[in-house]
């Protein structure tokens, strides 16, 4: 688009890149495969992104037919993926897997971000494992500034919510652990039980819920993926 303009090439690779190839479009096709709708949530999952910026991507990817917009409740703006944005599905998640191989972790974990992490956290709980009330887990990172060290997540039936601020409610489990610990937790790195024997995860609270982290946590979509570099 207007960064690179035009390949001058009638080869579909050039002209898909064209779209598909200014920074941060990749990531935000990857907020609306994974179900995001609105502005302010798609700002969630690219947190490093200016609004004005987002803004634009969002009309450029309009106008490439890739997404479509549709009046949702109050009269917010909801964006949703055409037919041609459905079929980057295979796409982009293959780029998530191929990074997931071929990248290594100690790359991977230079690129922390409590808030992209605790958004993917959030909407990747799996709430069956969980006492059927409502629970509320927070996540402390110390290393952090104070503002960004505390997390709240609660679940109420298959609801789940993500709090910067103290909701109020009692805690079931309070999680102590380092931002890059977790992230090895989430990405497969490593698991609840490793990072619990050497210290840098530490669980207090419902014995029950502390149990089955490993099984609500959820891990990434892209966890599963072998990886052929360590």
């Amino acid at each position: 688009m207007e960064e690179h303009g035009s390949y001058g090439q009638f080869c579909p690779v050039s002209m898909a890149a064209e779209i598909l190839c200014t920074r941060w479009t990749v990531l935000v096709l990857r907020e609306l495969l994974c179900g995001t709708t609105r502005f302010n949530d798609l700002r969630r999952g690219v947190p490093r992104m200016s609004p004005a910026l987002l803004s634009k991507r969002l009309k450029e990817l309009e106008r490439a037919g890739v997404i479509e917009t549709a009046a949702g409740e109050k009269g917010t703006t909801e964006y949703r993926l055409s037919a041609a944005g459905r079929d980057l599905q295979p796409i982009i998640m293959g780029m998530g897997f191929w990074g997931q191989r071929w990248v290594e972790s100690d790359l991977s974990l230079k690129n922390l971000d409590p808030s992209l992490l605790m958004w993917d956290m959030r909407r990747n709980l799996d709430p069956r494992p969980l006492p059927g009330r409502r629970c509320t887990i927070q996540f402390l990172y110390p290393e952090l500034p104070p503002t960004r060290q505390n997390w709240w997540l609660v679940v109420d039936g298959d609801d789940v919510d993500l709090c910067g601020f103290n909701p109020g409610f009692d805690i079931d489990l309070l999680v102590t652990t380092s931002l890059r610990a977790m992230t090895a937790i989430w990405m497969g790195l490593s698991a609840v039980r490793r990072e619990v024997e050497v210290g840098n995860l530490e669980l207090d609270g419902d014995p029950e819920i502390a149990r089955a982290m490993q099984q609500w946590l959820g891990l990434s979509k892209f966890a599963p993926q072998a990886r052929t570099v360590s």
